[in-house]
């Protein structure tokens, strides 16, 4: 799949991943709240290619056999895939919870080797991400709308 990059103006969402038009399926965009792109690159090559084909999964309107619901957020519309690399754990977080998109909410680093828990600060962090996505796609409905401005 092709994509192209489109830049969005605003602190929280840097960027989406959109569906050339002559392509002949529609997947759902992917819109990246705050530093979550620039974090999953930051991860070693093999967990890239586990969130990005979990994100693919989703974009098509799938579950990615490693994405579970994170705990929280009352139900499967928030998504945690939790990949081990070298001694290390890196988790992205997603919501599917709004129609035809996907929002990449965070992606980190878990530094802490006791327990399997999300830390309170890295919650707190997605909650804050959840509320600007949610902002976000009201605007993003709004200009998709007859007569609306588009986005980007």
């Amino acid at each position: 799949m092709r994509t192209a990059l489109r830049r969005h103006p605003g602190p929280a969402i840097i960027a989406s991943i959109t569906p050339r038009p002559d392509e002949p399926a529609s997947p759902k965009p992917v819109f990246w709240v705050a530093s979550a792109r620039k974090d999953v690159r930051g991860f070693p090559r093999r967990v890239r290619q586990t969130v990005g084909q979990a994100l693919f999964d989703a974009q098509a309107g799938e579950k990615h056999p490693d994405a579970k619901p994170l705990k929280g957020f009352g139900g499967a519309g928030v998504l945690e895939i939790v990949e081990d690399h070298d001694g290390r754990t890196y988790r992205a977080v997603y919501t599917v919870r709004f129609a035809g998109v996907v929002y990449v909410l965070h992606a980190f680093e878990k530094k802490s080797h006791k327990g399997i828990k999300t830390p309170p600060e890295e919650m707190d962090k997605v909650r804050r991400r959840l509320k600007e996505a949610e902002d976000d796609y009201a605007r993003w409905i709004s200009q998709q709308e007859p007569g609306g401005q588009g986005r980007g």
